[in-house]
């Protein structure tokens, strides 16, 4: 079974627009929803009993924000600081405008170099980019063979469907389903065991590992004072595909970047916690170039591709927080419309709430329209991330750009200027409130409506709209039947 190049809706070349309608069929998905509802569930307890443990968690939240804010505002001296040591050490920096400038350099080096077989750990900068299909694609004459290392990635590879999830690429599928994939992979039935898919996983991934000509990797963060890379993982794959091959490909986002070793510290002590729970992953590798004279072991060639791909365009406006974000993951597990839809119908590489902040701005509003949408602003997204990124907010800011750029529908702007309307005037707002409890009983079936006539038909296909009660807040206030505690009764 060989691994498949163009997975559908992998990065941001492919089509984004559409999450409405993706939506729609994942939530009537009931194994979808549970699988996530299990993974959210487990995985929410694990981060919360870990920050619980680290007793300056909140201070270093801010502290990262901080070191976020600082080092935007310097990015370009930081990210020359990095390539010159980087350089110094022998290794070889690209600054990649876009995609088609990363691909065109690893193509161009897999053709110097006269690869076959290229491995890969877990990035998301290539997946934005599309890096595999568009290697084999628009480099056919190399014959390249490119294995995802990563075990959710390497299953969702050969099953040809895109990650699901950041952390937990396939998060949506079944261990029966993923017996199928790799049974497929073997040529003879693979039971449904874990152990027994991990055997066969390590014993098949291994071969790849010994007769990679390049091993293409991401980085979490870069580390400009010393040009070091680094990658935390949990399997250890990443550590063979960049010592093994005699090139090592380190594809990394702009944003990437911190300043200090003492910076490094900082986000390592969030990011495991925030991510799974655990202290630190089980594998956090440093690299700065190739291998010395005097070291038995590395690559001959290191290679930084520094990835911008629009986030520079971002430095210094409303939208630059989005440009701080570690990828943990955290914001998708507690995110409502995440828990409800899972990651595919994003359609984009980054789904959940970051992602439908950062595939706008990244990919266009036009293109994207949907997403600025796929969220109830509620907050949640906003508390746990461990850089403490306003996402509602820059939703909120999305949907205004939306209606001031012409972007939103007549009808979506008609309905918020009417309801801008009714809130700034407390009277009509309380004779609509209600009339709408007064006209709410055929609709409502055991206490929920489960539709809603005319142009709001399509804002309860997928929710449960709670009912009115009979006597609004400001009534019950009235009537003296609310009170605080510590107050007088009122």
């Amino acid at each position: 079974m060989a691994a498949k190049a163009g997975r559908p809706g992998e990065g941001l070349e492919s089509r984004v627009e559409g999450f409405n309608e993706r939506a729609r069929v994942a939530v009537k998905d009931e194994r979808l929803r549970s699988a996530v509802a299990v993974h959210s569930k487990n995985t929410i307890r694990n981060r919360n009993a870990a920050l619980s443990a680290l007793p300056d968690a909140p201070e270093l939240r801010e502290r990262a924000y901080r070191i976020k804010q600082e080092t935007m505002a310097n990015l370009d001296r930081h990210l020359e600081r990095m390539a010159s040591a980087v350089e110094k050490r022998g290794g070889k920096v690209f600054f990649a405008n876009d995609g088609e400038e990363a691909v065109r350099y690893i193509g161009e080096l897999a053709r110097r170099r006269g690869a076959k077989l290229i491995t890969k750990s877990k990035s998301m900068a290539t997946e934005e980019i599309e890096l595999n299909r568009r290697l084999q694609e628009e480099y056919p004459e190399l014959g390249l063979e490119i294995v995802e290392t990563d075990l959710g990635e390497w299953i969702a590879q050969l099953a040809g469907e895109p990650p699901s999830h950041i952390v937990a690429p396939i998060l949506h599928m079944s261990r029966h389903r993923a017996a199928e994939v790799l049974s497929e992979e073997a040529g003879h039935p693979l039971p449904p065991n874990v152990e027994d898919l991990v055997y066969f996983a390590r014993e098949r991934l291994r071969q790849k590992f010994l007769s990679a000509d390049i091993g293409i990797t991401g980085a979490n963060f870069g580390v400009a004072e010393t040009g070091t890379v680094v990658t935390a993982t949990n399997e250890g794959n990443e550590g063979l595909v960049a010592s093994v091959p005699s090139v090592h490909v380190a594809v990394m986002g702009i944003e990437k970047v911190v300043p200090r070793l003492e910076d490094l510290a900082v986000f390592l002590r969030l990011l495991a916690r925030s991510a799974t729970g655990q202290k630190m992953t089980v594998y956090t590798d440093f690299v700065s170039g190739p291998k010395g004279e005097d070291e038995p072991d590395g690559p001959e060639e290191f290679h930084l591709v520094l990835l911008d791909n629009g986030r520079s365009s971002l430095l210094g406006g409303e939208f630059e927080e989005a440009l701080y974000c570690i990828r943990c993951g955290a914001c998708l597990n507690v995110c409502p419309v995440y828990r409800q839809t899972g990651g595919h119908a994003y359609g984009s590489t980054y789904s959940g709430p970051i992602g439908a902040v950062i595939t706008p701005l990244l990919k266009g509003d036009e293109e994207a329209k949907d997403l600025p949408h796929a969220s109830s602003l509620c907050g949640a997204c906003w508390e746990a991330c461990p850089v403490g990124i306003p996402l509602h907010e820059l939703l909120l800011r999305l949907r205004r750009r939306q209606a001031e750029t012409g972007i939103s529908g007549r009808a979506q702007r008609l309905a918020f200027d009417a309801f801008e309307f009714g809130m700034r005037r407390p009277g009509l707002y309380g004779i609509g409130a209600k009339a709408a409890r007064g006209v709410q009983g055929p609709l409502l079936r055991d206490g929920v409506a489960r539709s809603l006539p005319g142009p709001l038909k399509g804002w309860a296909e997928s929710r449960e709209i709670p009912h009115l009660a009979e006597k609004s807040f400001r009534e019950l206030w009235r009537e003296g039947r609310i009170w605080w505690r510590g107050g007088k009764n009122s």
